[in-house]
């Protein structure tokens, strides 16, 4: 009796420890893996899909919407520059500190310099200005629909300081003109100054394409500040982008002054010489 309770233990004891495993245990197992092979599978083929139907999308304009969700721009500005030179300049205010007065009469001043001493003192063209401006499309398609100059400030003509440095001609490369004078103020070609540009002609861009406007804004009776606002049409909705000028202050512009507290002339070898005339000088006679 006792051998064979023995026997029992060892058949026992082999099927818990090294005996096969039940018919039923195998077949479960298997189960589970072919289950875990089949989800491998599946999310493979679904992360595949997906992949193929975001580059579809993203290709054919997500990357408008991806741009437009993020908050940039439909249009880039690449650069923007006013030609101030050999035309006479106006400062707003009197040149009184002395630091300031030094690097306006120093030849060895560097351009940044002088024209950050310049800045502070709202320097502006005077009668006309010319701007050079670079647009870049940031959409698959847009439509610059308008262009419009944006009058911030209107005061008297400046008079703080005239800047002599002879006469600039007429720029070759300047397509379109306004006037600040008059209302409302819109940019028409130098060939129809009575029909808005804009009105006729619209600019298209694709993405990364560039276009340079040439312009030249006019103005005679009084001190202007003022921006660019660009209307753009992209997805079937107008945004307006403001352009400003270089260092992201606005343009400025003045009509001449019945005379001037300070004049100074431009010297070839580089900064300004104060001219004592013991009379009223004004922007276009030589004083």
């Amino acid at each position: 009796m006792a051998r064979r309770r023995q026997g029992k233990k060892r058949t026992k004891g082999t099927a818990e420890t090294g005996g096969d495993p039940p018919q039923e245990e195998a077949s479960g197992g298997g189960w589970k893996a072919a289950r875990v092979w089949l989800a491998g599978i599946g999310s493979a083929v679904l992360i595949a899909a997906i992949g193929v139907v975001f580059t579809t999308w993203y290709t054919a304009g997500g990357i408008d919407a991806v741009d437009s969700i993020g908050g940039a721009p439909p249009l880039t500005i690449g650069h923007v520059a006013v030609d101030l030179e050999e035309r006479p300049l106006v400062l707003r205010e009197p040149v009184s500190d002395p630091r300031d007065r030094a690097t306006l009469l120093s030849r060895a001043t560097g351009d940044a310099e002088m024209a950050a001493v310049l800045a502070r003192h709202r320097v502006a063209t005077i009668g006309a200005t010319n701007v050079t401006v670079v647009l870049t499309g940031n959409r698959s398609s847009l439509r610059i629909i308008d262009v419009r100059p944006r009058v911030l400030v209107r005061a008297p003509p400046a008079d703080g300081a005239l800047l002599r440095q002879g006469t600039a001609g007429e720029a070759g490369t300047v397509e379109l003109v306004a006037d600040l004078d008059r209302r409302p103020v819109r940019f028409a070609a130098k060939k129809e100054p009575r029909t808005a540009y804009f009105t006729k002609q619209q600019i298209d861009l694709k993405r990364d394409e560039r276009v340079t406007l040439s312009l030249s804004i006019v103005g005679e009776s009084a001190y202007y500040e003022f921006d660019l606002v660009a209307t753009v049409l992209a997805e079937d909705r107008s945004e307006e982008v403001v352009i400003n000028g270089p260092g992201g202050v606005p343009f400025r512009l003045t009509g001449p002054a019945d005379s001037y507290r300070s004049t100074y002339r431009g010297l070839e070898t580089g900064g300004w010489a104060p001219i004592s005339t013991g009379r009223d000088c004004t922007a276009v006679v030589a004083c």
